[in-house]
C-alpha cells in the first residue's frame, strides 16, 4: 500500500459518511427512515438491489471462480429474461398491493402471527449469517494479506467493517444506503475494467492472456443437467432462477427496494436495471479471472509459494491488487471490493433493522412508529444488528469451500425455506399455519443436508451445491401444500391484525 492508495480509500470512505451524515437530516419518520416515502428513483434503487446482491463472495468469488474452474458459473446469466418476467409480471404486482413495510407482514393477513413471525426470524438468520461471511471474506481474503498482517487481525477488521456500516446506515437511513449503493455499484465496474487494462497493457495485449487452448483446470462444459458434475447448465440456470425468484419474492433487501417505489411499473424497473447491472458487472468479473489465469500462468513466479491456480483463484485478485496495481489505481480497485462488502452490508444492517422493528419491537405494542422517537429506536437497532453480525463473523471459520461454494451453503441455506412460506400464502387458498410450518421444517432440512451431505456422511451420487434451492423450495412446496390440505377441514381463517 503506497500513499496514494491511502489517500484514495481514506477519500473514499469519508464520501461514505458524507453521504450518510447528508441525509441524516430528510429522516422525518420510519417510513423516510426504511422506505424513503415511498417515492425514490428506479436507477438509483435498481443499482442498489445490484450493489446488495452482489457482495465481496461475488466480487472476488467470480474472477476467482473463472481462474479456478472455467466460465461454467457464468451461464447463469441466461436465466435473467426468464427471471425479470417472472418477478417483474409476476410476483412485483401482488407484493404492491401490500401496504406494508416488513414484508412479513403479509404473512400474518393469511397465514397467522406464528408464521410472520417464523419467516421474519428466517430472514434475520439468513440475512445475518450473509452478513458475517461477507465481514469474514473481506477481512480474511483482502485486507489482512493486504496489509501482511496476522491472521489474529481479523475479527478487529471486522469490527472496523462493521462500525463504519453502522455510522452511515444508521445516520442516513434507507436514502445513504441506496445512493452508497449507486455509488458503490459505479465503482465495483471501474474496479474490474481497470484490472483488466492494466493485465492488457502489461502483456502487449488482449491475445497475450487470452487462452489459446482450454485450460486443464477448467471444467469441461456441460449443457444439460448431469448430477455428476460439479456444475452443469441446465442445472445452474434452474438454480439461479429459483434462487433470484425466491429471493425477490421473500426478502426484505429486495422487496424493501421495490416497496421504496411508488407503483409496479417502477419497481419492475428497479428490477431491470439492476439485472442489467449485474449482468454488465459479472461478465466483466468473468473476463477479469481470464485476465488473471493468463497473467499468472505466463507468470508462474509471481505466484506465491504455497499457492496454485487451481486450489487458490480466490486470492490471485487481491494478491494482483497488492503487487501489480500502480499506485492510485489500486487504491481504486480496492475500493471497489470494499465497496462490494459495504453496500451489502449496509442494506443488510438496514433491512433487518427493518424486519426487527417492524416484527418484533414495534408490533403489536402501540409503539410510536412514525416520529422521531421511532427513528431513534431504528438507529439503535441498526447498531445492535451490525454488532451481532460481527460476532457472528467468526464463525464461517468452519466452512469449508472457495468463496462461491461458500457463498452457496450459507445464503441459500434458508432461501427457498422462506419463500415456501410467501408461496404458500400468495398462492395456496387452503394453506394454513401448521402446513406452513411442516413446509418451512421440510425445506429447511432439505437445504441443510444436500449443503453438508459430505459432513454428514451422505452419499447422494453428486457434489453439486445447486442443487440446494431447487430441491428445498420443491420439497418445502409438495410438503406445505399437503399438510395444509390435511388440516384444512379443522381450521378457522386467522385474524387480521
Amino acid at each position: 500500500m503506497r500513499l496514494l492508495d491511502w489517500i484514495v480509500l481514506a477519500g473514499y470512505a469519508l464520501l461514505m459518511l458524507a453521504v450518510g451524515a447528508y441525509y441524516s437530516r430528510q429522516n422525518k419518520s420510519a417510513d423516510d427512515y426504511l422506505l424513503g416515502g415511498r417515492r425514490m428513483s428506479p436507477i438509483a434503487l435498481g443499482l442498489s438491489l445490484f450493489a446488495t446482491l452482489v457482495s465481496t463472495l461475488s466480487y472476488l468469488g467470480t474472477p476467482g471462480e473463472m481462474v479456478a474452474n472455467g466460465p461454467m458459473m457464468l451461464t447463469q446469466l441466461a436465466s435473467h429474461p426468464l427471471i425479470f418476467v417472472i418477478v417483474g409480471f409476476g410476483l412485483i404486482p401482488l407484493l404492491m398491493k401490500q401496504p406494508v413495510t416488513s414484508a412479513y407482514e403479509l404473512l400474518e393477513k393469511r397465514l397467522g402471527t406464528s408464521i410472520r413471525l417464523a419467516g421474519a426470524s428466517v430472514f434475520l438468520l439468513l440475512r445475518l449469517g450473509w452478513m458475517a461471511t461477507i465481514l469474514y471474506a473481506t477481512t480474511e481474503v483482502v485486507i489482512v494479506p493486504l496489509l501482511k498482517l496476522d491472521h489474529n487481525w481479523t475479527p478487529w477488521l471486522c469490527v472496523v467493517l462493521g462500525v463504519i456500516t453502522a455510522i452511515y446506515s444508521s445516520s442516513g437511513g434507507i436514502k445513504a444506503v441506496v445512493m452508497t449503493d449507486a455509488i458503490q455499484s459505479v465503482t465495483m465496474l471501474a474496479g474490474a475494467v481497470l484490472t483488466v487494462a492494466v493485465i492488457t497493457a502489461d502483456m502487449g495485449g488482449v491475445a497475450e492472456w487470452w487462452p489459446k487452448a482450454w485450460p486443464d483446470n477448467w471444467q469441461p462444459m456441460s449443457w444439460g443437467f448431469d448430477p455428476s458434475k460439479r456444475v452443469s447448465f441446465g442445472m445452474l440456470v434452474l438454480s439461479t432462477t429459483l434462487w433470484y425468484v425466491c429471493t425477490n419474492g421473500s426478502d426484505q433487501m429486495s422487496i424493501q427496494r421495490f416497496l421504496s417505489t411508488r407503483d409496479a411499473a417502477a419497481a419492475r424497473r428497479t428490477m431491470a436495471i439492476a439485472q442489467l447491472t449485474d449482468i454488465t458487472v459479472s461478465l466483466l468479473l468473468g473476463l477479469t479471472g481470464v485476465a488473471l489465469l493468463g497473467y499468472y500462468r505466463a507468470h508462474a513466479s509471481d505466484i506465491p509459494s504455497g499457492m496454485t491456480i487451481a486450489a487458490n483463484g480466490d486470492k490471485l485478485f487481491p494478491h494482483f491488487i497488492m503487487t501489480k496495481m500502480p499506485a492510485g489505481l489500486s487504491g481504486i480497485v480496492l475500493a471497489a471490493i470494499l465497496s462490494a462488502a459495504l453496500s451489502s452490508l449496509s442494506s443488510g444492517v438496514n433491512s433487518a433493522c427493518a424486519v426487527l422493528e417492524r416484527d418484533f419491537v414495534s408490533r403489536g405494542r402501540g409503539a410510536d412508529t412514525s416520529g422521531e422517537a421511532a427513528v431513534r429506536r431504528l438507529k439503535w437497532l441498526t447498531w445492535i444488528i451490525a454488532t451481532i453480525a460481527v460476532l457472528l463473523s467468526l464463525l464461517n471459520t468452519l466452512i469449508a469451500g472457495n468463496l462461491v461454494e461458500r457463498s452457496y451453503k450459507i445464503v441459500n441455506l434458508l432461501t427457498a425455506p422462506l419463500f415456501v412460506l410467501f408461496f404458500l400464502a400468495l398462492f395456496v387458498r387452503w394453506s394454513n399455519a401448521p402446513g406452513a410450518w411442516l413446509g418451512l421444517i421440510a425445506s429447511t432440512a432439505t437445504a441443510i443436508v444436500i449443503a453438508f451431505a459430505e459432513d454428514l456422511g451422505i452419499n447422494f451420487g453428486t457434489k453439486s451445491i445447486v442443487w440446494i434451492v431447487p430441491s428445498s423450495l420443491v420439497v418445502g412446496i409438495v410438503v406445505g401444500t399437503l399438510a395444509s390440505a390435511v388440516f384444512h377441514p379443522f381450521m378457522r381463517k386467522p385474524t387480521e391484525s
